[in-house]
């Protein structure tokens, strides 16, 4: 929290306004204070002879960080789920915002197609850009291309270990760099990749709020921190269920 550029105002502001329930707003802090009855925890604190190996992955020390962001057993379905409910509210908004028709009225029910469009954009979920020469970083998890600015965003989004924030922020803006001058270069469009990253315990990078005001649909980035922490407080309480 003491590091540069965190925005601490953001950072907090899931306590003032997500309205998640008492007990999950629990479960986050004493998460963020490092007190939930891990593995590691266990071990090193009670010291009550648990091993302090993940129930799950028995790779690494079952951390609070290891449970959240780093085993490799979840990462495949609860990491990928948590990160898909992100960036599904991200790819209703922007289909709202450029009329295209979406199945529901709330974006947490919304199915994203791999191409939705009309004569205004088309907007790819989690598609490969197929491009003339061989890019292995080509598939952001939603590509605009808006024809009328002749326009093209390609969008990132991670939710990391709160460590991990400003590394996943530059790491994402550098991995497009060549899709994004193929692109320029194939379509004729002004490209811009835009990272959206949020800590998996709620820590926002200063300058994040920049990041969406270039995405079309006004995205909040209270609603965006809600729904990662409420991701995340799933995966503890499922973790932390297993015996």
């Amino acid at each position: 929290m003491d590091d540069p550029d965190v925005d601490t105002c953001q950072t907090n502001q899931w306590l003032r306004s997500a309205g998640l329930k008492a007990e999950t707003e629990g479960l986050i802090v004493a998460a963020q204070d490092q007190s939930l009855a891990t593995r590691a925890y266990l071990h090193r604190i009670v010291k009550d002879g648990t091993n302090p190996l993940c129930r799950l992955c028995g790779q690494y020390e079952e951390t609070i960080d290891h449970i959240i962001s780093g085993c490799p057993v979840l990462a495949p379905t609860e990491y990928t789920h948590r990160h898909n409910k992100v960036a599904t509210y991200i790819h209703w908004l922007i289909c709202r915002h450029y009329g295209i028709k979406t199945s529901t009225d709330k974006w947490y029910d919304h199915q994203p197609l791999t191409v939705s469009e009309n004569q205004d954009a088309t907007i790819l979920w989690d598609m490969p850009v197929h491009t003339d020469r061989d890019i292995k970083a080509n598939r952001p998890d939603i590509v605009v291309k808006d024809f009328k600015e002749k326009k093209c965003l390609l969008i990132d989004v991670a939710v990391p270990s709160d460590k991990n924030i400003s590394i996943k922020t530059t790491e994402k803006l550098s991995k497009y760099k060549d899709l994004e001058i193929e692109i320029c270069r194939m379509w004729q469009m002004k490209t811009e990749t835009v990272p959206v990253v949020v800590g998996a315990l709620g820590m926002c990078k200063k300058g994040m709020n920049a990041y969406l005001n270039k995405l079309p649909g006004q995205i909040d980035m209270n609603l965006v921190q809600k729904t990662a922490l409420l991701g995340t407080a799933h995966i503890l309480r499922k973790m932390l269920s297993i015996k």
